[in-house]
């Protein structure tokens, strides 16, 4: 071999050196280039970063005062007056003998709640749950598989939104059931007597329905064929996969914000928004509901506490530029079509109020009883006691509490549900005891 060979091979591992050096050097160069060449696109910025990224602080947690007792015993009058006595059961709005999924999830949470705060004792909150999963158990299902979106709380009869019967049903709601579901885990980890009947009352679910590919996946009725279809926006997709992902079910697509999300500029707040339409007609909307039950429920992770953040501030930003008390959610409200969303953003505007299929509704903006409550257990700010404040005088203890005040006229919302009754009692039991399946505070 040549001396000049040999001292090649002796110096290799300098040489591989010395080339990883200069390939390195090329990288960054090259790195470099692209930043400063204007013809090409660097990555786009994440909708997430346009967000303010400081959660607001979380409330700090405290025994009940005896007005907030006398708050959530009002609550469980409404459910004294609404659970039927027979199945268990409770009407979603005060004396109308019917239910949703959703709303069963809520009636099961304000009980588990109302014993959170001493309202029922042991004796009543395990009678009372035996009851309701004993009906929950003989419910007839959509195709045999999964329950229908509606049912007469009396009958337990499959009915439509008009509570009439039904033979075929309405079809099923993934995020009905994952509402269902994590009141029954709540159940179960609560009281271990229940556990035998919350599985019986779940074995007989096909859930692998409730997801395909990823997401969330509901089901209509159109033109007696079952129409399958994808479920959820922002902020409702995100809390109906953490709960679905709970039962071994695939929705990490769904649990993923940021494959829909952008953001609007409402009042120079940047909020989470939704690329898709609600129904494809309109833009998708944004209340403040499952930004309020992801926090009292599971307590917020990182990207939930920030997008609930920027929902929260936008409406305190409305209230302190316009005077206006603003805590805006979906719920009931009495006239037709006795449903509506007010939402921070959807539509394609700020503050519109809207139903299901897109219509506008801004006269029955409402300051809502439940986000105000919501708001207040999750922040306890100076704000959210002016909220408290404005919805007080729809307390009646023999009724329940009022779903809120219409803003534009200052009438009073005088719908009673179990949704909002429920979420009172969540709130106030969250002040003292935590999300109510996370680990405490």
């Amino acid at each position: 071999m040549s001396t000049f060979r040999r001292n090649l091979a002796r110096a290799r591992s300098h040489i591989v050196f010395i080339a990883a050096l200069l390939a390195g050097l090329a990288l960054v160069l090259y790195l470099e280039g692209l930043l400063r060449n204007p013809f090409v696109r660097p990555p786009p910025e994440s909708p997430l970063s346009l967000i303010e990224d400081v959660p607001m602080p979380l409330s700090v947690p405290g025994a009940a005062t005896e007005e907030q007792l006398e708050q959530a015993r009002i609550a469980w009058k409404y459910f004294q007056n609404n659970i039927n006595p027979d199945t268990g059961l409770a009407n979603s709005a005060n004396n109308y003998p019917s239910t949703t999924m959703w709303e069963t999830g809520s009636f099961l949470i304000g009980m588990i709640s109302a014993h959170r705060l001493g309202i029922i004792d042991d004796a009543e909150v395990e009678a009372r749950l035996s009851r309701a999963l004993d009906s929950l158990a003989r419910l007839p299902l959509f195709e045999d598989s999964l329950p229908n979106k509606a049912y007469d709380v009396r009958s337990l009869e499959m009915v439509n939104y008009l509570n009439e019967p039904t033979a075929v049903g309405l079809g099923w709601s993934a995020l009905d059931m994952a509402r269902l579901l994590s009141s029954l885990e709540a159940v179960e980890r609560n009281y271990p007597d229940q556990a035998a009947r919350v599985d019986a009352v779940i074995s007989r679910w096909e859930l692998s329905r409730l997801v395909r590919g990823g997401q969330l996946n509901g089901s209509n009725v159109v033109e007696g064929l079952t129409v399958e279809n994808q479920e959820g926006r922002v902020g409702y997709e995100q809390y109906g996969a953490k709960i679905l992902m709970m039962y071994g079910l695939d929705a990490l697509r769904a649990l993923h914000v940021e494959d829909n999300l952008t953001v609007r500029d409402v009042d120079g707040v940047m909020v989470p928004a939704d690329t898709r339409l609600n129904r494809n007609q309109v833009p998708a909307f944004i209340t403040s509901e499952p930004f309020l039950f992801d926090g009292l429920e599971f307590g917020f992770d990182q990207t939930s506490h920030r997008l609930a953040s920027a929902v929260y501030r936008a409406q305190e930003m409305r209230y302190r530029t316009t005077g206006i008390l603003t805590a805006v959610t979906e719920g009931h409200i009495n006239v037709s079509p006795y449903f509506a969303y007010s939402t921070v953003w959807g539509g394609g505007a700020s503050w519109a109020v809207l139903t299901l299929a897109g219509d506008r509704l801004d006269s029955r903006r409402t300051l809502s009883t439940k986000a105000a409550f919501g708001w207040d257990a999750l922040f306890d700010t100076e704000y959210t006691d002016e909220l408290v404040d404005g919805v007080a005088a729809l307390a009646d203890p023999e009724l329940g509490w009022a779903e809120g005040i219409y803003e534009g006229s200052g009438e009073v919302n005088g719908s009673r549900t179990v949704n909002t009754n429920a979420v009172v009692l969540a709130a106030l039991a969250f002040r003292s005891h935590g999300p109510l399946l996370g680990v405490g505070r």
